[in-house]
């Protein structure tokens, strides 16, 4: 299996990572969360065993609790004051994991870029990955020393509904959605009740399994251009990422960024919200077979 080309602002590789364990500017975060139908816990996990030195980033809890929408990204001044009293601050390098390979820990990477803070990266292959290697793992807590985080967030990196619903009609965007095909066509029920099922009209679909090898390691670059190529993704236009709940849509994001792809954003409520509200619009069924790229109509 080739080695990850380690990135500390995108991706690393557990031999990375297992080489700095003691670096003392270094700070490691278990992201693990799980969808309520897995039956899994990502803190009781973390507690039972965990990468010496990790602190556990709770996703449900550094949100934004006046939305009613599960987990978005919070308020900046909540933000800083979560992280800083688990001692994260300024001037450290972070990683973060979690414990089904790459799945919640790119959303967390995807909060701390918007909080303007770029030294973070994802642990290729995550816990999964780190365990099979028989690398060190631990029970015991991490000591918390509060320090120092100053942010800057960017309100550019992230996309509501109403800023979609405008894409769409534009055509101004490629929407990618990160979820299961069945789920994005339509025929296979939403985990959490009360939506509609289907997808945003005009978007395209990229299981974000499909970017990942067997071993839950994100493929390299030849593999995750013909990912996007095969899901009809031309990425010469702006791209909005989508999912469930904003949680994969961040593993397409960090793809993106391994690519040197820069203009995409996050739509953050995605399904959750967009299929709440029965004004806005649903298709079902598979995407339009890809065919030529088609040019921008804004230019």
């Amino acid at each position: 299996m080739p080695e990850t080309a380690d990135d500390p602002r995108t991706l690393v590789s557990t031999r990375w990572l297992a080489e700095r364990l003691k670096d003392p500017d270094l700070r490691i975060l278990d992201a693990s969360w799980y969808l309520p139908d897995t039956g899994r816990d990502g803190r009781a996990e973390y507690e039972t065993a965990h990468i010496p030195g990790a602190r556990f980033f709770d996703i449900d809890e550094i949100s934004d609790h006046r939305s009613g929408l599960p987990h978005m990204a919070p308020p900046p001044e909540k933000f800083v004051s979560k992280l800083r009293a688990m001692g994260v601050g300024d001037g450290h390098r972070v990683v973060v994991y979690d414990g089904a390979g790459i799945f919640s820990a790119a959303r967390v990477r995807w909060l701390f870029k918007l909080m303007g803070k770029d030294d973070v990266a994802v642990l290729d292959g995550g816990l999964p990955k780190w365990r099979a290697e028989g690398r060190p793992l631990t029970a015991e807590a991490t000591v918390l020393r509060d320090r120092h985080l100053t942010v800057s967030p960017r309100r550019d990196m992230v996309v509501d509904a109403t800023e979609v619903a405008r894409a769409v009609k534009l055509g101004s965007h490629v929407i990618v959605d990160a979820r299961a095909p069945a789920r994005f066509e339509g025929g296979a029920p939403e985990p959490r009740a009360g939506l509609r099922s289907g997808h945003i009209p005009g978007a395209r679909n990229l299981f974000f399994r499909d970017l990942l090898r067997p071993d839950g390691t994100m493929l390299d670059e030849a593999g995750l251009r013909a990912a996007f190529a095969a899901a009809g993704v031309d990425l010469d236009r702006p791209v909005i990422t989508s999912c469930g709940s904003g949680v994969t849509a961040a593993v397409l994001s960090l793809a993106l960024e391994r690519l040197g792809t820069s203009d995409h954003l996050l739509y953050d409520g995605s399904w959750s919200e967009w299929g709440m509200f029965p004004d806005l619009p649903v298709e079902t069924g598979p995407a339009p077979t890809p065919g030529p790229a088609k040019d921008n109509p804004e230019g």
